[in-house]
This record gives structure tokens, sequence and C-alpha cells, in this order.
């Protein structure tokens, strides 16, 4: 395919030093590439042949960058199960930001390319099955239509990484509208003077915000945006089933992606109190708690505004708690909204919530497949189940029905809305395990197949409804890991 070579433009450089730290390149031995995401490459206008070359791979695995590249380890703090902490990039590399001929500007950046200042005694490399379950999920992800952070491309080092044992080493790139985070600023109002925290704020605003800098707070206006854009987001993962596993403040972006796929996974059985992270013992970021923690993590990153906002501190705590009050309401109005659609209302009355809540509770009273009831509905086809054999949920479906013949679209358009709103296919965790562990064997067939079929989630064909269908004993406990 025609398209140009890299365009980098690193404007992060020009904030205050304190933010990063140049980066020694930390060199593998013999990097090969294994899945390149040429979707991606096209919409960033790359040559995918040139992708494929020698000089790409050296690229993907940190051995030679650009003389454009920003070659930086980004500084972030935040705070971890509730505790703070001094982070950083220990295992990433910033080569720089990508802008496309449509003015998209990206962040490229390697993820296991080893260590750098924030490594913290770790040796900054990453194994292939985490990486490439962050391709897997975040390229599902966009697919569903979630804002997310994106893959461009896996290669595996030639060395291994030692965990609890001896592991294929491998390299993501990583592709972002930005690595800033709530940790990020938390480091600033920590860690920094005022004018660099000024100078952030004032760089964020720019990059994502700009409609806000003629405000008259744009500090303030900048809050809002960003509990807007993260309610949002909350409300889009509550609505496929999706559990990030690790809400860390640090792992939440102030553009509204989402970003950093350790623990995460989709629920089957539908459960608030779902946990698939191993080291989330008290289910701190349960699927349930998702909402409260994100208001959580808006409150830390408005403490960090606070001098911003008003010179006062009295005064900037008033304004922010008005601010930060919003969130709720902003998460409830996206999330029924989403709920709505996939139930195919398209006009909100007030009985709408009740019969979302309603059914919910009888999902989770019959512990029935999340992804699968909704597709079911949407289809019209209910398999042969407890719960659609239950007196309750035929009392609802017929409320349902009544409620969608009431609309000023027909039932058949409603329907249609939903087959597009409620997947066929999710990354079910037994088929993401499936392939991650063909490809640490060095069959990467499985894991395109996948990937394939993860494409075009809201249709399914027919050789393809094994993808469909939830792990037979899927009520067991499923764990995933931080890829540390």
């Amino acid at each position: 395919m025609s398209g140009n070579r890299w365009n980098f433009d690193n404007s992060y450089l020009q904030l205050p030093s304190v933010f990063y730290s140049t980066v020694t390149l930390n060199k593998v031995k013999n990097p090969r590439l294994v899945i390149l995401n040429e979707a991606l490459a096209k919409r960033l206008n790359l040559n995918i042949e040139d992708l494929k070359t020698s000089a790409a791979i050296a690229m993907f695995a940190g051995n030679e960058l650009p003389e454009e590249a920003a070659r930086i380890a980004q500084a972030y703090a935040g705070h971890q199960f509730g505790h703070f902490t001094m982070l950083g990039d220990g295992r990433a590399l910033l080569i720089g930001e990508h802008v496309t001929p449509h003015n998209e500007r990206v962040d490229i950046q390697l993820k296991g390319s080893g260590r750098t200042p924030f490594s913290r005694g770790g040796d900054g490399r990453a194994a292939l099955g985490p990486m490439l379950r962050e391709y897997i999920i975040s390229e599902a992800m966009y697919a569903l239509g979630i804002p997310t952070t994106r893959s461009l491309a896996v290669v595996t080092t030639g060395e291994e990484v030692y965990r609890q044992k001896a592991l294929q080493g491998a390299i993501l790139t990583r592709v972002a509208s930005s690595h800033i985070r709530v940790g990020t600023f938390q480091y600033g109002a920590r860690f920094t003077e005022l004018e660099d925290l000024k100078a952030l704020a004032d760089y964020t605003i720019l990059r994502h915000y700009p409609h806000v800098t003629d405000k008259e707070n744009p500090y303030l206006s900048l809050l809002e945006e960003v509990i807007k854009a993260q309610a949002k987001l909350i409300a889009s993962w509550q609505s496929i089933g999706f559990i990030h596993g690790v809400m860390n403040t640090d792992n939440m972006t102030i553009s509204g992606e989402t970003i950093d796929y350790g623990p995460c996974a989709f629920m089957d059985v539908y459960d608030p109190d779902t946990v698939f992270s191993s080291i989330d013992s008290a289910g701190r970021y349960a699927y349930g708690n998702q909402p409260s923690i994100a208001g959580w993590n808006l409150a830390r990153f408005a403490e960090c505004l606070l001098p911003l906002i008003h010179e006062d501190a009295d005064s900037a705590i008033e304004e922010a708690e008005k601010v930060l009050q919003q969130f709720r309401g902003y998460f409830m109005d996206y999330f029924y909204e989403g709920m709505r659609r996939k139930l195919g209302l398209v006009e909100e009355e007030d009985m709408d919530r009740e019969l979302i809540q309603e059914l919910l509770s009888l999902m989770e009273q019959y512990r029935v497949d999340y992804t699968n009831t909704f597709r079911a509905l949407a289809d019209n086809q209910y398999p042969c189940a407890p719960l659609f054999q239950s007196t309750e949920f035929q009392k609802w479906e017929k409320r349902w029905k009544a409620r969608l013949a009431s609309q000023s679209i027909s039932v058949e358009a409603a329907l249609k809305l939903m087959q597009e709103t409620n997947p066929a296919v999710i990354p079910r965790n037994h088929r993401v395990e499936e392939a991650i562990e063909a490809a640490q064997r060095g069959d990467f067939k499985v894991i395109h197949e996948l990937l394939r079929v993860l494409s075009t989630p809201f249709s399914l064909g027919e050789g393809d409804v094994k993808y469909a269908e939830p792990m037979e004993d899927g009520d067991r406990p499923y764990q995933t890991y931080c890829g540390t």
C-alpha cells in the first residue's frame, strides 16, 4: 500500500524536563515481528511493507530509533490500591508523537523495552503473553467502539524474562492519543513547582481540550471535561461487561481512553462482584465498583488542580467540589443511555431505568451470561434456559415489548438497533488464553483467527459460533495477572 514514513513532532518535550527522562536504549538480541496491525498502520498513513523491514523491526524492539525520536520515559505518580507512590514509565519508552495527514497526533510507545530511570529495580522487560493480551483486548475494545489505546505491533526479543519462571520476552508498540494520566498531575502537584504544574495543565488543555482555552476558568473547565470523558468511558465499560482490573490513578488517562490492559477481562456470568485481578483480593476494582472508583480517582485529579483553579484554597475547593458532584449525574445519564440502546429504546421514558434494573436483577439471580443474554433479546431468539422460562422474565418481557411498540420507530428497527449495539462476540477469557498459549508455542494462527472474529463483533459467521460460547465450566474462578 502507499503511505508515508513516520512524522514525529514531539510537543511533550516542550514541557519542563521534570516530567520526563531521556532513556538509553536497551537493545535485544534477536527481535522478530510476530504480529502487525495493518489496519491501524493504514490509519496512521504508514507503509505496511516498510513496517515489516529489519529497520522497522529494530525500531519496534527499541534497538534503533529515528533521529527525530523523543526517546523518553514519562514521570508520574499515583494511588495504587489507594496508596500513593512515585511511579513513572519503568518499562516503557515513548518514541515520539506521530502526526497523520489528518492532523491526528498520537503517542508511539514501546512497552517492555527495558530499564528506565523509573524502573525501581525492575528489569523493564515484558513477557509475550501479557503483550499479546493487551493487543487482543485493546483491539477488541476499539472494534466495540470503546475509547482505547491501540496496539500496532508485537515483537519477540529472542531473550527470556524471569518471573516465577523463564518466559519469552516481547515488546508491544502502543498507540495512544497521549499518555497523560491522573498520575501525571499527581506527580506535578507533589514533586514539581507550581509553574511546572501550570505548564502541564496548559499543555494538556491545548492537546486534548483546546475549546476550553478561552473559558473564564480553563482549569476548572479541564476538570469538567475529564469528568465527562471518564463518566462516558466507565459507562461504556459497564455496558459491555468489561472489568479493567487495576483502576489505579496512574491507569486513568486525561484523554478518556482505556489504558494498561493488565488484569482485565469480560464477564461471562453477570455478577457485579466479579473480580479478575489476582492481586485484588478485597474486590476494590470489581465490576460493580468501577463507577465509584472512577469518582474517587477524579477527586484526586481535582486536588492536583486546586492551586490553579483559585489562589484561595477554600474557594478552589468549593469550585472543584461543585464540578466533582456532577460525575454521578453524567455517569448515570451515559449508562442508561447505553442500556436503553441495548434494549432498543430510542426515546427516554420514566419507566426505563426501572425496566433496565429489573432485567439486571433477573440476570444476576439466574446467573446468565451477560453478553449472550442481551444478544438473545436483540436476535429475538431465546435459548432454553431457566431465566427465559421463568414467570418473572415473561412478565418483564411483556412490559419491554409494550415499551418497544410505543416508540416512534418500528419494533423491527428497534431490534436492528439492538443488533448494532449488543455484540455477538467478545474476547472470551478461554479463547484469549487459547490464542496466547498457541502463540507461546510458536503458532500464531489461533490469535489471527481470534482477531479476525473480534474485528466485527456485532456479526458472526456460521463457522465462528464457537467464539460466542462461554467456557463450559465458566463459573469457575478466572484470574489474570499484572504483566510485570
